[in-house]
């Protein structure tokens, strides 16, 4: 790959690392994403990242690589990795012996582990071992590929990301006998694959009797071998359609119906299944509750030229009671729609 002549020699190979940690985004929970990158006389010769809860982390895979293709130079060598390696027994070995084991003697770390179990014990570790150990390479760029895991293993809750669709005058249905579609083609399947982070997708009863939606992964989501999330619909009467596509398609033991509970109580439940971040499609009233209850993190907002002048908004103002403000701000022209999304500025420590 191409490297910036900006960038230390420490800091082009975790940019390598950090592109191997990519390719797990998604697919890992209840795990963060990690990559790793092994070096050796100013070469990778080891690549590696985290596939799946269960498998072997990004260390062990990159160590693996390292061997079946130069194992002559691993002993000695340098390791670069996302996140600070583990150091107990979970599904997998801790991912400290098998450095030790490998004869590594440099490792160098972008972020810490905000799990409480791990965090900075792998230093110490490696370090009666005669492993010498750097952090903070990157360390920006390696947390933002954990802010979801950050959350939840820390809070309990899932990592929210808020999606919605609409028009220039914040309506999320148009006028009676015109498309349901207020976005874009192009749009929607940007949107959709925001599906691809998350491991559960919630929706209102409303929304479900409404559009009859299926929010499952497509436009070759599913290629990924990214497993169908969750499909949770929120409802306070019960009155979901016994023949909606939610219930009946071959995806249907992954639907839970949550009748009357508390957004947050809803959000506690999920976190306690494993699920590290989900994703809200609608509708207002749901999205309304969210960020009241400070529970939102992410935001994607489409906005498509149309003025319908009449309809749902888009977020329900009778449950909103205060602006929502968003920082790191990105605005993307997609044809005549627009892409709006950012981080809620919050303070976390109340989340």
């Amino acid at each position: 790959m191409a490297f910036s002549d900006k960038l230390d020699p420490d800091s082009r190979w975790m940019q390598m690392a950090i592109d191997q940690a990519k390719r797990g985004v998604g697919l890992t929970s209840p795990n963060p994403p990690v990559g790793a990158v092994i070096v050796a006389q100013n070469r990778a010769i080891g690549l590696g990242y985290h596939a799946k809860a269960g498998r072997a982390h990004a260390e062990v895979m990159a160590i693996q690589d390292a061997k079946s293709n130069f194992p002559n130079l691993l002993p000695g060598a340098t390791l670069y990795v996302t996140l600070e390696p583990c150091c107990t027994h979970g599904r997998t070995p801790p991912c400290t012996e098998a450095i030790i084991a490998a004869g590594i003697k440099r490792v160098v770390i972008g972020a810490n582990d905000p799990n409480p179990l791990h965090h900075q014990k792998a230093s110490e570790i490696l370090m009666l071992k005669d492993v010498s150990v750097k952090h903070g390479t990157l360390a920006g760029e390696c947390g933002e590929l954990i802010r979801a895991f950050s959350k939840w293993i820390t809070t309990g809750l899932p990592y929210v990301i808020a999606k919605a669709g609409q028009s220039l005058d914040g309506r999320i249905t148009r006028p009676k006998g015109e498309s349901q579609w207020l976005t874009s083609n192009a749009a929607r399947i940007h949107g959709r694959r925001l599906r691809l982070r998350a491991d559960a997708i919630i929706v209102g009863g409303e929304t479900v009797r409404k559009d009859n939606p299926r929010l499952t992964l497509r436009d070759g989501c599913a290629a990924t071998g990214k497993e169908q999330p969750w499909r949770v619909v929120l409802t306070r009467s019960g009155d979901i359609p016994a023949d909606c596509h939610l219930l009946t398609d071959a995806y249907k033991d992954r639907t839970l119906i949550m009748k009357g509970e508390n957004l947050r109580e809803v959000m506690q439940q999920l976190g306690e299944r494993g699920l590290v971040s989900v994703l809200i499609e609608g509708g207002g009233i749901v999205l309304g509750q969210a960020f009241r209850e400070h529970l939102v993190d992410e935001v994607h907002w489409y906005i498509s030229p149309l003025i319908c002048g009449g309809g749902r908004p888009s977020v329900d103002s009778h449950v909103l009671a205060e602006s929502v403000q968003l920082e790191e701000v990105k605005v993307m022209p997609m044809g005549d729609n627009v892409h709006m999304s950012g981080f809620v500025k919050k303070d976390r420590s109340a989340v």
